[in-house]
């Protein structure tokens, strides 16, 4: 237990360049992507594909792809930052503002771009990874009585949780994509990888070797802020 507790605790988003010329072993990759194979699906769908891209120039077709953070996540992001460790630390939720680019941190929300310096939300990202695993799944499958397919999603989420912690055992650097499922993103990716319809593009992860360790102040809700029992607002002590 006590194993499985320190990588969880130690996962981290690695937002930092990965070595280009260092890919992840078979034996390694193969492990992650039997860590996917053992994720728990409603239903016991298994309503994933994964299409690994360790293609140096499909990397970068993938980074080349033109694409801006929308204005309401723009506005919506800045109400979640902190700018000073001390407000992180005091708030225990969201991210510190220096982690993001210019254009996704000025106090006006009337001007959320840096039209100096566009910011492609793919870019370096993309381009500084040993590779990507882009995980799709097919929006017409979806567990019994399960409109919306919330459980379809959560599936996604299991998927998502057992690759990162395979990963991080590793010691392999792992990061999550979000921005591969937005609809222009998604429709130039789709391209690029042969990827059909219907099949949609859930989120997308980026592995490697860091080139320096990701330092970022990481920060948690303590069990009290979270936990009730029995009846809601009975805290635990």
């Amino acid at each position: 237990m006590d194993s499985i507790l320190k990588i969880i605790r130690e996962r981290r988003s690695a937002r930092v360049p990965f070595d280009r010329g260092r890919p992840v072993p078979a034996e390694h990759l193969r492990a992650i992507l039997d860590a996917a194979r053992w994720t728990p699906t409603a239903h016991n769908m298994q309503n994933f594909e994964i299409v690994v891209v360790d293609d140096r120039k499909l990397l970068d077709a993938i980074a080349n792809i033109r694409s801006q953070a929308s204005e309401v996540f723009i506005r919506e992001n800045y109400e979640q930052l902190s700018f000073s460790d001390e407000e992180l630390r005091r708030r225990k939720v969201g991210l510190h503002g220096q982690m993001f680019p210019l254009s996704w941190r000025m106090p006006s929300l009337t001007a959320p771009f840096d039209e100096a310096h566009p910011h492609s939300i793919l870019g370096e990202a993309a381009r500084a990874s040993a590779a990507l695993l882009v995980v799709l799944y097919d929006p017409r499958r979806r567990a019994p009585a399960s409109e919306g397919d919330v459980l379809g999603m959560m599936s996604l989420g299991c998927l998502l949780e057992n690759m990162w912690l395979a990963a991080s055992s590793l010691g392999i650097g792992f990061q999550v994509q979000s921005a591969m499922s937005g609809p222009d993103v998604e429709a130039e990716v789709k391209k690029l990888l042969g990827i059909p319809d219907p099949l949609r593009i859930g989120f997308a992860c980026r592995i490697g070797y860091p080139l320096v360790e990701p330092e970022y102040l990481r920060v948690r809700r303590d069990l009290e802020d979270f936990v009730h029992r029995n009846r809601y607002g009975t805290k635990v002590t």
